[in-house]
């Protein structure tokens, strides 16, 4: 798409070709050209996922710790199995096991997880803010996999992909978010991510 080719270009010369920030808490405060260039990573690797030689060496030598309080276990199975094929040594945390099920403050496992030097730590919790408190205390880099009513970013990313693969482009469409999205993350961040990228929104 030659619009896209041209916005791609024009956003690697106004800023650089990377999105460049050490965390991914939320698509609140993302520009346009980051969204967009995770994007275009993300369809790149779909394309990857679906060869026969699916693993890759990019993060050969990094340790991903996917630390979920809340259960899902498509979510989590999705992040290890995307550290994996991308070449991390991915370690799944059991909060039900664990000494934070005790009554450990986040600042208490953030201080653990420090000593185990993670890389990348994929955080799902049920309390908003929880995911950027352990950012401010973790020296790796931190992926919001859902925090309370707050935000799940990589989830509307993966829907802003779905858009962009079906229809084309995201800028300028009319898109409707049904159903009950008073405390509603995931339409938090499809909100603010298709609002950046152009869309107008109904709700």
């Amino acid at each position: 798409d030659k619009n896209r080719a041209r916005h791609k270009r024009r956003a690697m010369s106004e800023h650089g070709p990377f999105f460049r920030r050490q965390h991914l808490l939320g698509i609140e405060g993302l520009e346009a050209y980051e969204i967009e260039d995770l994007l275009e990573r993300a369809d790149a690797y779909a394309e990857l996922g679906r060869k026969t030689g699916k693993k890759l060496d990019l993060l050969r030598g990094l340790t991903q710790i996917n630390l979920f309080f809340e259960n899902s276990t498509r979510t989590r199975t999705t992040f290890e199995l995307a550290g994996k094929r991308l070449g991390a040594d991915v370690v799944n945390m059991s909060v039900g096991s664990s000494s934070i099920k005790k009554g450990e403050t986040l600042i208490d496992t953030a201080m653990t997880l420090n000593a185990m030097h993670p890389d990348v730590l994929v955080v799902r919790h049920h309390d908003s803010g929880a995911v950027a408190l352990l950012a401010r205390h973790v020296r790796g880099s931190v992926i919001n996999a859902g925090d309370g009513s707050h935000e799940h970013p990589t989830q509307a990313l993966l829907d802003a992909l779905t858009i962009r693969r079906r229809k084309g482009r995201i800028a300028g469409l009319v898109v409707a978010i049904c159903g009950d999205l008073l405390h509603s993350r995931v339409a938090r961040s499809n909100i603010l991510l298709l609002l950046a990228l152009g869309a107008e929104v109904r709700l």
